[in-house]
């Protein structure tokens, strides 16, 4: 069994029934058909309905696994040099009434993300709806020249949050999606809206990551160039370590930081 599936665990069969019999009485349909997906997912067990919602199905032990997370990713903020600065959330209710928030404030801004629907709880399960985006890839999914293209419109998307003092906290390539020749940003998780510029910093180091095993350090940096300064830029330093731990970024932090540093001289 996959270490995501074992940590995100199984919903009991019922439980998931009277999720779909809930949701499809809130929208007055007498019946809908479920596809359940196989989604790379620690925190939530996802489906979706009549190829029209996305549903995200949280446990409680999606909860706890999404308080562990938080605490690491706090404690490696810390090793940064930074105090921790990522929300926790302890029940699956306020979990997903986030994600709700999130996106619909993605959306306030202009930028690109799916509607969101609902957001309630079922028999202590969280379940949030949002707009299902048919026949999407991820930038993990996609070829490197269509990554090089639209790399600094990802880091044009990145700016419209932290210029309303927002942020991802979560990017990586499986949260960024192209649908219909769009980016999309989904799964923003909460960070503290009182440390914008560690929550940029960081956002640029993940986002970086992402980017430079698909186009290399270089192409990388100067797609971000040309939209941050290189004051932002070189403050994403003190993260790429930080980020290179986690199971879901590889890519040479070494590389990315000599390029920074070269952008930054040329700069001055």
């Amino acid at each position: 069994m996959d270490i995501r599936q074992l940590a995100r665990g199984t919903v009991e069969w019922d439980r998931i029934e009277r999720v779909i019999h809930t949701l499809a009485d809130r929208h007055d349909r007498e019946c809908v058909r479920v596809e359940f997906l196989e989604a790379d997912n620690w925190l939530s067990t996802p489906c979706v309905i009549d190829d029209t919602w996305f549903v995200k199905i949280v446990s409680r032990q999606n909860a706890l696994v999404h308080a562990l997370l938080t605490t690491g990713r706090n404690v490696g903020a810390v090793s940064a040099g930074t105090g921790g600065f990522f929300d926790r959330f302890d029940t699956p209710r306020e979990m997903v009434e986030h994600e709700y928030d999130a996106t619909q404030r993605m959306r306030e801004i202009g930028v690109n993300a799916p509607r969101p629907i609902e957001a309630f709880e079922v028999n202590g399960l969280g379940v949030l709806v949002l707009e299902y985006l048919p026949e999407f890839e991820s930038f993990g999914t996609v070829s490197d020249r269509v990554v090089a293209d639209r790399a600094s419109e990802l880091f044009e998307m990145l700016a419209a949050l932290h210029d309303h003092g927002l942020a991802h906290g979560d990017l990586r390539g499986e949260n960024i999606l192209l649908c219909d020749g769009e980016l999309y940003f989904i799964d923003a998780t909460s960070v503290h809206e009182d440390r914008v510029a560690e929550t940029t910093a960081y956002d640029l180091a993940c986002a970086l990551a992402v980017l430079e095993p698909r186009i290399g350090p270089r192409n990388a940096v100067q797609a971000a160039s040309s939209v941050y300064n290189s004051a932002e830029l070189l403050s994403a330093r003190r993260f790429l370590d930080f980020v290179r731990l986690r199971p879901d970024h590889e890519f040479d932090s070494t590389q990315l930081r000599s390029e920074l540093e070269k952008m930054a001289d040329l700069s001055q």
